[in-house]
């Protein structure tokens, strides 16, 4: 085993945020396969392709910790939920979730602070920047929905356009 460079409260606490991102990968998965089932191929595509991203700020994180000489551990996950209301309620839940994960991931940073941990504290730099992005991404789709209401031509287009949307990983 490498020499241990994590304390047992940092170590701790990023296993939390592996089980976080975890959790993340499997929300946005179930909510792909409800849009999928009910016609929003686009929609579907984009959470689909949301989902792989969450997976794999969970792997950098687990990656991480084993580097550091901890031990990552892959977590076990509750069912998330199977039905959504509509794509509105699906937008506003994932600006939701993405506001948790930032708290989440600034009481990380604070804790490295404390603990005088600068080696995580500028690997977690990259997590804070991609959350402004997450956060910002989930308002502007909110917005967009705003803006079509309950127009079905223009949720139409929105699916369509949503399955060309990047997500921030991707660029």
């Amino acid at each position: 085993m490498l020499y241990k460079k994590l304390s047992t409260n940092t170590e701790k606490a990023l296993n939390e945020q592996v089980e976080l991102e975890a959790a993340s990968s499997q929300y946005y998965l179930a909510m792909a396969s409800w849009a999928d089932v009910q016609g929003y191929n686009g929609i579907a595509q984009f959470l689909f392709r949301h989902s792989d991203e969450e997976r794999i700020h969970m792997l950098k994180l687990l990656t991480f910790i084993n580097d550091r000489g901890g031990f990552g551990i892959v977590p076990a996950l509750k069912q998330p939920p199977l039905q959504f209301n509509n794509i509105h309620d699906i937008f506003e839940q994932v600006l939701k979730h993405e506001i948790l994960v930032s708290t989440e991931i600034n009481k990380l940073v604070e804790l490295c602070l404390q603990e005088k941990d600068y080696t995580t504290h500028t690997f977690l730099q990259w997590y804070v920047n991609e959350q402004i992005e997450e956060e910002k991404m989930a308002s502007k789709i909110l917005d967009k929905l705003k803006l079509i209401g309950e127009d079905k031509g223009g949720l139409y287009i929105f699916d369509r356009d949503m399955g060309t949307l990047r997500t921030e990983d991707q660029h």
